[in-house]
């Protein structure tokens, strides 16, 4: 079942995002395509439409192939996945390129990385933005965290088919806390938007003549003029969809979580972010909101 040829992709996790992404890469790729998935029905999925080849184990997908990309979901599934029974480490061969672009926390991102470099590997963290949107279009932001500038430039080869900007953040983990940062900012935006909106319309104002002010305005943000949060107001959001197809809150949590525990260790005050994380644990009890795009804040704080 092993390839002939010594290069070879391999990709691990293809759910919504990993899916999409893995995807482009096979198509825009020379190179024979390998995958691997928890979730049989993910890989008939992916295999219906392309003709990858399947892998039994991550082990077994690392023994066939040059580069890995892992799309995971959390920190306990790229530990497994890596250092596992039949983890990647122990099918690894010798300068396998492993980019990571899960979002986990930056200590278990650097301690995996650390091992894959040790056992011969080339370990690189590339964590995500631009939504599953952005990985059917491609034009995904990766936020890279590598030793090297060598790395770097056999990492760019491969994000670059799957997105539009591959930005070298630092030395590993670097990309991990670029991502955390920018998730806080975008949770506690997004609150504030919302805010503004529910008062707006209580007030007696057109969310959309108000969203249009703010949008030429000082309080202008992504939160605002790419994903406001009140129905109607840009057809292309996720409010407008019955706030499907975007970024859960469950993970938005997720991600909130991880910033607190980054600030927990480098001693830095979180004072909207831990208000932020409250907001969204309270949304995430409700199964439904958990499950709906993060700007569905806006149609919690409405029953308030």
């Amino acid at each position: 079942s092993y390839l002939t040829s010594t290069e070879a992709i391999g990709f691990i996790g293809l759910g919504q995002m990993g899916f999409h992404m893995a995807k482009h890469l096979q198509a825009k790729s020379t190179l024979p395509f390998v995958v691997y998935d928890a979730d049989p029905s993910a890989i008939a999925r992916f295999t219906a439409e392309t003709n990858a080849r399947v892998a039994t184990s991550p082990s077994d997908l690392a023994s066939q192939t040059s580069v890995i990309i892992t799309a995971l979901p959390e920190s306990s599934h790229v530990q497994s996945v890596y250092t596992g029974s039949t983890g990647i480490l122990s099918g690894l061969r010798k300068n396998t390129l492993c980019i990571d672009s899960s979002t986990i926390d930056p200590s278990v991102s650097i301690d995996v990385s650390q091992r894959v470099n040790s056992a011969g590997g080339r370990a690189v963290d590339a964590p995500i933005s631009g939504g599953i949107m952005g990985a059917q279009a491609a034009t995904l932001t990766f936020m890279v965290g590598c030793e090297t500038e060598q790395d770097f430039g056999r990492t760019k080869e491969h994000l670059g088919k799957m997105g539009k900007n591959v930005v070298r953040c630092g030395g590993l983990g670097a990309g991990q806390a670029a991502k955390i940062c920018n998730n806080l900012l975008l949770a506690i935006s997004m609150i504030g938007t919302a805010e503004a909106m529910n008062l707006g319309v209580r007030l007696g104002l057109d969310p959309a003549v108000l969203a249009s002010i703010v949008n030429t305005s000082s309080g202008r943000c992504w939160a605002s003029d790419t994903a406001n949060p009140v129905p109607g107001v840009i057809e292309s959001a996720p409010s407008t969809n019955e706030y499907r197809g975007g970024f859960k809150t469950r993970l938005m949590l997720k991600d909130l979580g991880l910033a607190a525990n980054a600030a927990k260790d480098t001693k830095t005050p979180l004072i909207l972010g831990a208000l932020a994380e409250n907001i969204y644990r309270l949304m995430a009890h409700n199964p439904k909101l958990a499950e709906q795009d993060f700007s569905s804040v806006y149609k919690w704080l409405t029953t308030k």
